[in-house]
């Protein structure tokens, strides 16, 4: 039985708070905590969530900080699990009439996020990298017969469109077009280049329940759709009549050029069994006022998503994931900068709020449904400064800052690195679309400038290559745990420069803006 999340929090605000914090120790100390064995992996709609939501409520309350969700610290929510049974699923390639059978994990995944239909048999059309960006003069949806049919598109973009545009056009905005363009189903085929992850390791994720709002108003895709990732290892299969071959697409898109789109001539017939159900998560939210009288009505807003993968139900290894630096390290961040903030003998002028999502690994969940029902009014919020994943693997004396060309909020960003004698470097693989994957984005959409930040490193250099194994080796996997390898000092480094930031931003005198060149103006309101 759940115990009432009120009585919990208020049991864990009376833990004691650490003392200075030089070596990393009281960092780290959340850290263990929230990857340890009493949340379970911390998966969304699970009780192991929501021990550790009140755990950082209850560190909130014990900062003096003030409630600030719609239930206390609290602002609960709903969601459809969806869960896709490889048992009593199947799919094959339709060539010429006859089907060719393929495997369910090492040939396609089977998504999750949206209502599958129960079966589908439709006809297969390449488009290309499937980015619809008219706006720069490029539409892979362009003349393509697509009504009725499946299409499949491969990850990356033309070398002449920036990176955040492309990663604007990833997601939603592909589904979107998809739909208007009357396709019954999306399948993305991924690059060797782009696969940050493996492919044997995503078939051990694939069993994890998909979500999506239970209220059809907060989707971003209506019905149902039928969604997978195909295996690159196996993709020839998909072009053996389109007169192309993979390896061709693939040489364009590692050169970043241009692709046309093409019938492959072949179709997808499925069979997708489902569970479906509905569980109840909430975001973690505490305020920081502002000490102006006028600027403390402006609400900037700082977010980590606190949930991970949860339990882990292959039976080999660990019991859960641990999700130790995906995201137990940026939780932590927000909880001790969110500490010295309210500690500081000054309040900044505008107000802070301190806000831990649930269900960003479903999908930013959670930040989608607080930027568009935010626990304050919606104009009073101004600015997003998200920590994911920032990877504290070695000296803190770089930043890498998505989001940083896009705002005025970038210019305060650089004049802090600069005083902190720290380089700011720029996104070394833009094709992972990084700048749309994680929680600041919900806020992009919502016409909120925002930044999210990692400790730097540059392509082809040891620090890449530490990257590259930690996302091979750990990333989504059970050796995120606390036995890694973890730059503790310097995590104390990177979260006293993003209190000083944080802290320069409530204090600007103008409210954070778009750049009139920047895409993303155009969802200012």
């Amino acid at each position: 039985m759940r115990l009432p999340l009120a009585l919990v929090i208020a049991a864990l605000s009376a833990l004691p708070v650490a003392a200075a914090d030089a070596d990393g120790a009281r960092w780290w100390s959340h850290v263990e905590t929230l990857a340890g064995p009493q949340f379970e992996g911390r998966l969304t709609g699970t009780a192991g969530y929501d021990k550790a939501a009140a755990y950082a409520a209850g560190q909130f309350k014990a900062y003096g900080l003030k409630p600030a969700g719609t239930e206390g610290y609290l602002q609960p929510m709903k969601f459809t699990v969806q869960r896709v049974l490889s048992e009593g699923s199947s799919a094959a390639l339709v060539v010429d009439g006859q089907e060719q059978p393929l495997r369910i994990g090492p040939d396609l995944l089977l998504g999750a996020r949206i209502p599958q239909p129960k079966a589908i048999d439709a006809p297969l059309v390449f488009i290309g990298y499937g980015l619809h960006l008219p706006e720069v003069g490029y539409d892979d949806f362009a003349g393509q017969d697509l009504k009725g049919k499946i299409a499949v598109y491969v990850n990356g973009g033309p070398g002449d469109i920036s990176a955040a545009l492309k990663a604007h056009s990833r997601g939603s905005e592909t589904w979107r077009a998809a739909k208007a363009a009357g396709a019954v189903g999306l399948i993305a085929l991924p690059t060797p280049k782009s696969m940050d992850v493996p492919w044997t390791r995503q078939m051990q994720s694939a069993g994890q329940p998909g979500m999506y709002p239970a209220d059809e108003d907060l989707r971003d895709v209506t019905g149902e759709a039928f969604s997978g990732s195909f295996n690159p290892a196996e993709a020839e299969k998909l072009f053996a009549k389109s007169g192309h071959t993979f390896a061709d697409v693939l040489a364009l898109a590692d050169a970043a050029k241009p692709i046309k789109g093409f019938a492959l001539n072949v179709g997808l017939r499925a069979q997708v069994a489902t569970e479906v159900g509905q569980v109840a998560s909430a975001n973690v939210v505490a305020k920081l006022p502002g000490s102006d009288p006028k600027l403390k009505a402006e609400h900037v807003v700082v977010t980590a998503h606190l949930d991970h993968l949860g339990p882990n139900t292959s039976g080999k290894g660990a019991p859960y994931y641990a999700g130790a630096l995906d995201n137990a390290a940026g939780v932590a961040s927000v909880l001790e900068i969110a500490r010295e903030m309210a500690a500081a003998k000054a309040a900044p002028k505008r107000s802070v709020l301190f806000v831990l999502v649930t269900g960003e690994e479903k999908g930013l969940l959670g930040s989608k449904y607080f930027a568009g029902k935010p626990s304050v009014p919606p104009a009073s919020v101004v600015a997003n400064l998200n920590m994911d994943m920032a990877l504290p693997l070695w000296a803190f004396d770089s930043v890498l800052i998505y989001g940083i060309d896009e705002s005025t909020m970038g210019d305060t960003a650089k004049a802090a690195a600069k005083a902190a004698n720290l380089e700011v470097v720029s996104d070394p693989y833009p094709d992972r679309n990084s700048f749309i994957r994680s929680d600041q984005y919900s806020f992009i959409r919502a016409g909120i400038p925002a930044l999210s930040f990692k400790f730097g490193f540059k392509a082809d250099t040891d620090r890449a290559a530490i990257e590259k194994t930690w996302r091979a080796e750990r990333y989504h996997a059970l050796a995120d745990d606390l036995s890694q390898p973890v730059e503790k000092a310097e995590a104390v480094k990177f979260d006293a420069f993003l209190g000083r930031l944080i802290t320069d931003i409530a204090n600007e005198p103008a409210t954070p803006k778009w750049k009139d060149e920047s895409f993303f103006k155009r969802f200012a309101k």
